[in-house]
């Protein structure tokens, strides 16, 4: 009687797998197409048409598959909307930005060589030489400034203008070109806006140093620039360094005995 049952469960478990299976391999053959589907996708967005980089195109004219930004395009951080802190020049309507550059460039070349020349500034040529350059720096000045402005012309520029700024770095002194001293009236006189722009663009034998110092930096350079020129004046002396332009010694915690003009 034990046995007959025993039989009978093993012949409904046999039943209930068998039915299991068959539930299964269902479900297996209705999944079966939509893996196709999924795998045919998949396939085709990893086929799809591309262009590897560096590689021609004959979809477009210039054959290059690299397209370039469209113009006027700015990097997200990069929008220099800050005219004078960004290059040092004068904010003007952008219709006469072009063609006062042309005219400006020529003049400076032109007033600084009769500058030379002379070997000294003549007055009221200043204004004519630098028209577009800005007279004052466009953040105050601190001690903190200046520390950082030492720190990166010792870096950049002490070794042609020379740790004192006479133009008497190392490189000058195994035969490159020396520079002009800081010290001459004329870049007594020079506004900071000149500076910039000369670390900016380069002048004569210098190179542009836009790639390797930050728009800040090069203000700070400025300041320290004129900390120099004023640590250089003679003893007892009325000059003042730069009356177009902001003492770099404005700022809180920096002695400033020489007089200069703050506008």
């Amino acid at each position: 009687m034990s046995s007959s049952k025993e039989k009978g469960k093993r012949k409904k478990e046999k039943v209930r797998l068998l039915r299991a299976f068959r539930k299964r391999l269902l479900l297996a053959f209705c999944l079966l197409p939509f893996a196709f589907y999924l795998s045919a996708c998949r396939q085709d967005m990893q086929n799809q048409p591309k262009y590897r980089p560096y590689r021609s195109s004959n979809f477009f004219r210039d054959e290059l598959s690299g397209r370039p930004l469209v113009e006027g395009t700015v990097p997200r951080g990069y929008l220099r909307s800050d005219r004078e802190f960004h290059t040092g020049k004068k904010n003007k309507p952008v219709g006469l930005q072009g063609a006062t550059g042309i005219q400006n460039a020529a003049t400076t070349q032109q007033n600084t060589a009769v500058q030379n020349a002379a070997g000294k500034s003549a007055p009221g040529t200043q204004s004519a030489t630098y028209p577009d350059d800005v007279d004052t720096f466009p953040f105050p000045i601190t001690a903190e400034t200046v520390n950082r402005g030492q720190e990166r012309y010792q870096i950049f520029c002490g070794v042609c203008h020379g740790m004192t700024g006479y133009g008497d770095g190392m490189i000058v002194r195994r035969g490159f070109r020396p520079p002009p001293s800081y010290h001459d009236d004329r870049l007594r006189q020079a506004p900071v806006g000149h500076f910039f722009d000369v670390i900016t663009n380069g002048w004569g034998a210098m190179p542009s140093y836009a790639a390797q110092v930050r728009p800040e930096d090069r203000w700070a350079i400025i300041a320290y620039i004129r900390a120099l020129q004023l640590s250089q004046m003679p003893a007892g002396s009325a000059a003042q360094v730069s009356q177009r332009g902001s003492s770099p010694l404005a700022g809180k915690g920096v002695n400033n005995q020489t007089a200069v003009t703050q506008k």
